[in-house]
């Protein structure tokens, strides 16, 4: 089955608001009804409606300039129902929008006075009547300038974003730089040398069977302590500290316009459950971000003398959807330390980590993220 054709062009900037702003066409459709209109008047009044929904739906998929014979072919139309269909001036509104997006302001400023100009040459030549000529003209400047605008903040936003994806791209490059270095000066030299122990041990395995065992142990210790400074480095790589991952939800949140609340107390954590904590806290966050519509998250961190246990909670619309690879991942790394992590999607979204205390380093105050620093 063919599915049909699609009006709009698939733009998270555009969305449905094209659609909203044909209930402006309704003057234009009601004065022959008022009028008691004839036949001949209602078919030209309805072709004239079919050739303007094509060019405005048309002038969406244009970019710039290309969009200017739609705006034409939509003041023609003005021009020619206006005098008959005091409704027409309607459609120099719709005009003046599409060539708010055709240049810079300045060009979309020229061209939004070149349909006021036509307006008012319609005007002297055919007489049109006041509430026609004044209503066509004080809105068609409104709506244009409202309409230049936005083309120019739709602009800025598309810069920031081609801007922004550089910068991650620069800052994916040069992290993947930093490993590879990293990586050079943690496991280059310890290879090498475990290489050449391991020749030697060959060697030697029959003249000297003691010494090359030596060789071999040697080798083992290398080996293990490489394996931790391994393990090390990645777990740098992987989080910076639950400290961090705090203020860096923080700022995530209300850069996106939601409300943060927070609460903590102290808490003593080893290395492997801060690193834990740490990347849940981040899924969670980002999963409220870009999944949950909520305007709330909550984030509770507290820890008694069996467990600790963190909560991040929004007032988002739920739902039962299936787990995804990162609260899989999530929860596979909270239950390889005893631990376990409660999904609850009642009202909003609770996702509960808590993990078994099974040490106790001293603990050190978190910072109250609810305050901003002077």
């Amino acid at each position: 089955m063919r599915s049909l054709p699609r009006l709009l062009p698939d733009d998270p900037e555009i969305g449905w608001m094209p659609y909203a702003w044909l209930i402006y066409l309704f003057p234009f459709l009601v004065y022959p009804a008022l009028a008691r209109a004839s036949s001949l008047q209602w078919g030209a009044t309805l072709a004239g409606l079919a050739l303007f929904l094509v060019l405005y739906f048309w002038s969406h998929w244009l970019e710039g300039m290309k969009a200017l014979g739609c705006a034409a072919g939509i003041v023609l139309l003005g021009c020619l129902f206006a005098p008959a269909n005091p409704g027409a001036g309607s459609l120099f509104v719709y005009a003046a929008s599409v060539v708010a997006r055709a240049g810079r302001p300045r060009t979309a400023w020229a061209l939004l006075a070149g349909i006021e100009i036509v307006i008012a040459l319609e005007t002297a030549l055919v007489t049109l009547p006041p509430y026609t000529w004044v209503s066509s003209m004080l809105f068609t400047l409104l709506i244009g300038a409202v309409c230049i605008r936005s083309a120019e903040v739709r602009r800025a936003n598309a810069r920031l974003r081609v801007a922004q994806e550089e910068v991650e791209r620069l800052a994916k490059t040069a992290e993947r730089e930093r490993i590879a270095r990293d990586l050079h000066d943690l496991l280059g030299h310890t290879l090498s040398l475990i290489t050449l122990k391991a020749e030697l041990a060959g060697k030697l395995i029959e003249r000297d069977p003691e010494r090359a065992g030596r060789e071999i142990r040697e080798v083992e210790r290398i080996s293990r302590e490489t394996l931790r400074e391994v393990r090390t480095a990645v777990a740098g790589y992987r989080s910076e500290g639950l400290q961090a991952e705090l203020a860096r939800a923080r700022l995530a949140l209300e850069a996106t316009g939601l409300r943060f609340e927070y609460f903590a107390q102290p808490v003593a954590l080893g290395p492997e459950a801060e690193t834990v904590l740490a990347l849940a806290l981040r899924e969670a966050v980002t999963n409220v971000i870009r999944h949950a519509g909520a305007r709330t998250c909550r984030i509770a961190l507290e820890q008694t003398e069996e467990e600790t246990r963190l909560e991040v909670r929004d007032d988002g619309r739920g739902g039962a959807a299936p787990e995804g690879i990162g609260l899989a991942s999530m929860r596979e790394r909270v239950e390889g330390l005893g631990g376990r992590l409660e999904r609850r999607v009642e009202t909003g979204t609770s996702l509960r980590i808590v993990l078994p205390r099974r040490q106790a380093p001293a603990a050190v105050p978190l910072v109250d993220l609810r305050e901003r620093p002077a």
